[in-house]
């Protein structure tokens, strides 16, 4: 048994942890990070990374695909498309690859120690690992967990067989030819239109009344025309009981009945767990909401010296929230003074089409009690949107009618996640209507629909 001391230990080496232990690192702490697997975590290895590769290549068969039956506007005739989805998996198996031996460098150049193998607490400042040269303890003055999550499991729908999480459907090497997704969120929509318009005939169920319930209906509807338009079935209110008696369909109830969907795959993506059991927290008794660790506003958690970040605390669990924590509380044990004052943390819903969301969504403007002022410009008054085919969906801006400070943006249409950091830059540094409109846009780019909605919103749209 080997033991090695360390001012700063973390635990998981997702975006997160690897982000905190790089930034420890160049800060002089001496750190140490402990993975199990690759570095870079759920996002790098079977998530973000991965699934957006996977979304383009089937956007780029599905381009080469429709240019082979003839008669588009742009007299471009492709004689034959075909996917290999080996191949296909393959050059995203690269990607992959690629990006985490990149965060392995940058582990190295930090001088962070690595330790590969499962983190086992003792108590909250020492963790044992069993490595493949043997038990490594590992005692720490700081510790930050950063465990990252795992897919929710329904209990009629264990993991196995025909039966599949995103981490599976991210691997397969053959199309199904009949897909059923249990879950309209965005992990659901955006695999299963990929699937889609690679080929497969998906039909995705849903529990409540809307796909993407976290989104308002403006911003689904282009989504869900599109999900129409491509032949995806799409049934809301509708709980999935299980396998038929074959086990080769999904029974489903809705308001019409009981249905059996035939599938040769059923995607489960009803959400995220975090990954809290197996490592021994639960012995360190640590405060929760829920079934995710609490931390205040300096991620620190009910146990002096201990840190948690990422999707172990929560939502939004997302991959960019987890960075900025880690790299928050990196600074925070190098006696900086930090704290989380996020005025907005974008979200983007990858489907076809995209949606991307900054601050507040009109209704949730109004619940805070503002009254507001909300701009909304179309992609079809759009020139570039024209250029490119592809005019669905819109800009919107929601500020303060008082005030005029902008309060949210979000979009929805081809490539508006592009928006994102335009989006989030614009509101933590306070713009007020007047500051986008008067700023200069440029032509013809998709990005002036966000200066006409400001417009719009101010009384004085020009383009429509």
């Amino acid at each position: 048994m080997k033991e090695i001391s360390c001012k700063l230990l973390v635990i998981g080496a997702g975006p997160g942890g690897y982000v905190c232990a790089i930034k420890a690192g160049q800060l002089g702490i001496d750190t140490v990070i402990v993975e199990q697997g690759r570095p870079g975590g759920t996002c790098l290895t079977i998530g973000c990374i991965p699934s957006k590769a996977l979304i383009h290549a089937a956007e780029t068969f599905d381009k080469a695909r429709a240019l082979s039956t003839g008669g588009n506007a742009l007299g471009i005739h492709v004689e034959h498309a075909s996917i290999d989805l080996s191949k296909t998996i393959a050059w995203k198996d690269a990607i992959v690859g690629r990006l985490t031996g990149g965060v392995s460098g940058l582990l190295q150049k930090a001088r962070v120690k690595i330790v590969h193998g499962h983190a086992q607490f003792r108590d909250g400042k020492t963790v044992e690992v069993e490595t493949e040269t043997g038990l490594q303890v590992i005692r720490a003055e700081t510790v930050v967990i950063a465990t990252g999550s795992d897919p929710v499991e329904l209990p009629a729908l264990p993991f196995g067989g025909r039966v599949i999480s995103s981490t599976e459907a991210l691997s397969l090497t053959e199309l199904p030819k009949k897909l059923v997704v249990v879950g309209g969120g965005y992990i659901g929509l955006e695999l299963g239109t990929a699937f889609a318009r690679m080929g497969s005939h998906v039909t995705v169920v849903e529990a409540t009344s809307q796909i993407l319930p976290l989104y308002d209906a403006d911003l689904v509807k282009p989504v869900l025309r599109r999900l129409g338009e491509r032949g995806i079935s799409v049934l809301t209110g509708a709980r999935a009981l299980g396998l038929s008696e074959g086990g080769e369909a999904l029974v489903v109830e809705s308001a019409g009945g009981r249905r059996e969907f035939p599938a040769d795959r059923i995607l489960v993506a009803v959400g995220r767990r975090p990954r809290t059991t197996g490592s021994g927290l639960e012995e360190l008794d640590l405060d929760r909401i829920g079934s995710f660790l609490q931390v205040d506003d300096h991620c620190r958690t009910s146990m002096r010296g201990v840190y948690a970040i990422g999707d172990v605390t929560g939502e939004p669990m997302l991959a960019h929230r987890a960075m900025a924590q880690g790299e928050m509380v990196a600074e925070i044990v190098a006696g900086r003074k930090r704290a989380w004052d996020k005025r907005c943390i974008p979200a983007i819903c990858f489907t076809d089409t995209e949606i991307v969301s900054a601050g507040l969504l009109p209704e949730e403007a109004r619940s805070h009690g503002f009254d507001v002022k909300i701009g909304q410009f179309p992609f079809t008054a759009n020139g570039r949107a024209m250029t490119v085919e592809d005019e669905d969906g819109f800009v919107r801006v929601v500020a303060r009618a008082d005030t005029h400070a902008v309060l949210g943006l979000q979009a929805v249409g081809a490539g508006v996640s592009e928006f994102a950091s335009t989006f989030a830059i614009a509101i933590e540094m306070g713009a007020r209507l007047e500051d986008i409109a008067a700023t200069i846009h440029a032509h013809p780019t998709r990005g002036e629909a966000l200066q006409e909605a400001a417009l719009k919103a101010l009384g004085h749209a020009l383009h429509i």
